[in-house]
């Protein structure tokens, strides 16, 4: 009777404090779930450096050396996919400027327990574990003891953001600039010669958004300003456009992203794009036809210029962005109120690249798509495109926003084997905001392994290092490194 009395207090202490009685949570077998994987990550995946060539990081702060005060600031600052968790469980108004850092952090510790299923889960304590080596399950029993430890640890000057970076291995990492930015802190981490490359990414968004002429009109004047081209019609444009294009590429820029909810494709003429951007300077809302044509215009001039300067292009499709017009109007854009979109139109994607393909006019391209019912269309969409010149030339991007989970991942990765070659991919990038992101290589990366180590326990892959090492070193970091060519 004592001994259950005694087991049973053993259990509320453990399911109270969030312990695991038989070893941690993250550990070395995490994700992992057969010999095979195990030996497959430790042998040809784990000590690979990152290259992440997608993510939002502010290159401000890491050509500061920022240090954040706390894990509230760390996780909380700039995380949508933590805002919509915390909404969802009820306890997060992002509009409260009078809670403390560890206040939020305490709401945030709260909802975890209740993400279970989610990524979300796993990332919170792989980056507890591999950043700040805490194997505790966080929860709102745990969360002053884990918050007060991170702090002690985020004053020391080997948790400063570079210092973050060089703990997960980073190489290279690319963030997404505004073709207006004068990418004055990439210049600047270049003289330092940081040794972690950090590099631009040409995003041209904002001369592709017609929807409020006004808004047009205020960014073309920004064009105008750091290009000092006074912009009037599709050739000036193009020349500002140009101009940027060739700044970035001499800062180091490789890659330029688009994102966009879906293709366009139709023929037009120069005059027509002339009148249609003659009208948004007056003020105009354009029709949907001429939005369509002055988008097929810009986007393939763009493409044009990435092939000029051999560059690889991405495209980041499906997204329906500011669901919420009150919140979008409160906090802005980037906040958490976006959803996944329909399926693609195969027929404009194919116009749009068969457009550019008769001029040999089609440089490397990376389609990665938000909805996953679109794997498919766009897995056979790239095999159309490759010229059998270029390896891998048309690439499947990693799963993405939504999708960067384990199901999501899975799904990407038996698509692309039984519909392309998944020997070329180029793998993961974080897509994130966040510096302690650089986990989900990790998580990928195990992942990734355990999909291949269950193929081979079964005999769908031979158990051949020389199919299996180049293979996993491949879609971990070799991929990458040869297609970037940076």
């Amino acid at each position: 009777m004592i001994l259950i009395v005694k087991l049973n207090k053993i259990f509320i202490f453990v399911f109270e404090h969030g312990f695991k009685l038989m070893g941690n949570f993250i550990n070395q077998s995490f994700l992992l779930s057969n010999k095979s994987s195990k030996d497959f990550f430790d042998l040809y995946s784990k000590k690979l450096p990152i290259i992440d060539f997608h993510n939002h990081l502010s290159p401000k702060l890491i050509a500061e050396d920022h240090q954040y005060n706390n894990l509230g600031q760390l996780w909380l600052d700039d995380d949508h996919y933590k805002w919509r968790a915390m909404r969802a469980n009820g306890v997060y108004d992002q509009n409260n400027n009078t809670e403390t850092d560890k206040q939020r952090f305490i709401k945030w510790a709260d909802t975890v327990p209740k993400t279970v299923g989610n990524p979300l889960y796993h990332w919170t304590h792989l980056e507890l574990a591999r950043y700040f080596d805490i194997h505790q399950l966080l929860s709102a029993q745990t969360a002053d003891k884990i918050y007060e430890e991170t702090k002690e640890k985020l004053r020391s000057t080997s948790f400063s953001v570079r210092n973050l970076l060089r703990m997960q291995n980073v190489e290279l990492l690319c963030t997404t600039d505004d073709i207006v930015d004068d990418l004055r802190f990439h210049k600047q981490l270049k003289m330092e010669e940081f040794e972690i490359s950090v590099l631009p990414t040409f995003r041209a968004d904002n001369i592709l958004k017609t929807e409020d002429p006004q808004q047009f009109i205020s960014y073309v004047e920004k064009l105008e300003a750091v290009t000092s081209i006074d912009i009037s019609n599709l050739q000036t444009l193009l020349e500002a456009v140009e101009k940027r294009h060739a700044y970035f590429h001499d800062h180091g820029c490789r890659l330029s992203d688009t994102g966009i909810s879906r293709f366009y494709f139709m023929s037009y003429t120069e005059s027509e794009i002339n009148s249609i951007i003659k009208k948004l300077f007056n003020r105009q809302v354009i029709s949907e036809e001429e939005d369509e044509k002055y988008k097929a215009c810009i986007m393939s001039e763009l493409a044009r210029m990435n092939h000029k300067r051999g560059w690889v292009q991405q495209y980041h499709l499906g997204p329906i962005r500011n669901n919420n017009r009150r919140k979008f109007n409160e906090i802005g854009a980037d906040t958490g109120f976006d959803s996944i979109g329909g399926t693609q139109d195969p027929q404009k994607i194919a116009d749009f690249f068969s457009h550019l393909d008769e001029d040999d006019q089609l440089c490397k391209t990376i389609l990665y798509n938000l909805n996953p019912a679109d794997n498919e269309m766009i897995i056979t969409m790239c095999g159309n495109f490759n010229d059998g010149k270029i390896v891998g030339k048309m690439q499947h991007g990693a799963a993405w926003w939504f999708l960067d989970q384990k199901a999501g991942i899975e799904k990407q990765l038996m698509d692309l084997s039984v519909l392309g070659l998944l020997r070329h991919f180029v793998g993961m990038v974080t897509d994130s905001r966040s510096f302690l992101s650089f986990t989900r290589h990790e998580y990928y990366r195990r992942i990734a392994c355990d999909f291949i180590g269950k193929q081979v326990e079964m005999g769908l892959i031979p158990n051949e290092k020389q199919i299996i090492k180049p293979l996993i070193e491949g879609i971990s970091y070799n991929n990458a490194k040869n297609y970037l060519n940076f």
